[in-house]
């Protein structure tokens, strides 16, 4: 399989990583195994999670993801050097557990190598803005687990172009680890905070980028009809914005290409994200097996101009 360098860093990964926010959540762990070995089994490599995730499921409390990672790491399917972890760091985990502060960053990374069962992370990334901490401050959190050899390459997720640009910034002017990965919200619906000078500003620094939310919760799979038929599911208050008349349009694009290539509609804006500029992989979730088939399909498929055209006109 073609693998793909993330950024300027020497870490090479499949066109496609696997989202792990399901694994606790609609993936219980003996599912999520089968899952994991399903994607790695296929030649892929990236698996992406959070230190939060999945806080939000009942019962949970933050961890479950990264722990059945860690479980079946240590199962020994897959030598480590052989996969990408990446993960997150900043959500709530309780009081006075989240932010970008050093002294919860450096506690926060022994919680995740603990329950991922490993000593280095491939990718940390800074989940969201921290209003009440420096750029300074956690860029030098992040540059000493780099020295420290407990990461391997760090970043951010949820930056617009000018909080980047400052962070970047910063970074050269004191000397530090710079982020050289950025994880930004973008798929055909949700478009404008990526395009334009976010995309323009990894590209001319060479930043690697992996998006989530690749699929819009599940909105592109085109399983749901209207709010109705996503109402009683774990992703209804995430999918309840997309049930507009240019929702509605990109569906009609997906479903036209979809027919034309014999394809699902999930492979098709997996690989329509495959091709814009700046992007290295979409991440997208599975919580059964079919569904990862189908992501698995997506980086074979080769769309034409023709319907590279319609699926960005539906989506402006």
């Amino acid at each position: 399989m073609h693998r793909r360098r993330l950024g300027r860093t020497d870490i090479e990964i499949s066109p496609v990583v696997f989202g792990g926010n399901v694994f606790g959540w609609t993936a219980d762990e003996q599912t999520s195994f089968a899952l994991l070995d399903r994607f790695v089994g296929a030649g892929f490599n990236a698996i992406d999670t959070a230190d939060v995730y999945s806080a939000w499921a009942e019962g949970n409390t933050g961890g479950e993801s990264e722990t059945i990672i860690g479980n079946w790491l240590k199962r020994g399917g897959v030598a480590r050097e052989d996969v990408v972890i990446i993960t997150k760091v900043g959500s709530e985990m309780g009081p006075g557990r989240k932010g970008l502060g050093e002294g919860w960053i450096m506690r926060a990374v022994e919680d995740s190598l603990k329950r991922l069962q490993t000593d280095y992370l491939d990718v940390y990334l800074a989940h969201w803005p921290d209003p009440d901490t420096d750029y300074d401050e956690t860029i030098g959190a992040f540059t000493r687990l780099r020295e420290q050899g407990k990461v391997r390459a760090i970043g951010a997720s949820n930056l617009d172009a000018q909080q980047l640009e400052e962070a970047l910034t910063v970074a050269e002017h004191t000397g530090r680890a710079r982020y050289d990965v950025l994880q930004p919200l973008y798929n055909l619906y949700d478009r404008s905070g990526f395009e334009g000078a976010l995309a323009e500003l990894c590209v001319e620094h060479d930043i690697g980028v992996i998006t989530y939310f690749s699929l819009a919760a599940g909105f592109l799979t085109g399983k749901y009809r209207s709010f109705d038929d996503a109402a009683a599911t774990a992703r209804a208050r995430h999918v309840e914005k997309y049930f507009d008349d240019r929702g509605r349009r990109i569906l009609a694009a997906l479903e036209t290409v979809a027919s034309q290539t014999g394809e699902h509609p999930a492979a098709i804006a997996l690989a329509w994200l495959m091709t814009r500029r700046g992007v290295t992989a979409p991440i997208a979730s599975a919580s059964r097996p079919e569904q990862m088939d189908t992501l698995l399909r997506a980086p074979d498929i080769d769309l034409t101009q023709e319907a590279l055209q319609m699926l960005q006109e539906a989506g402006e």
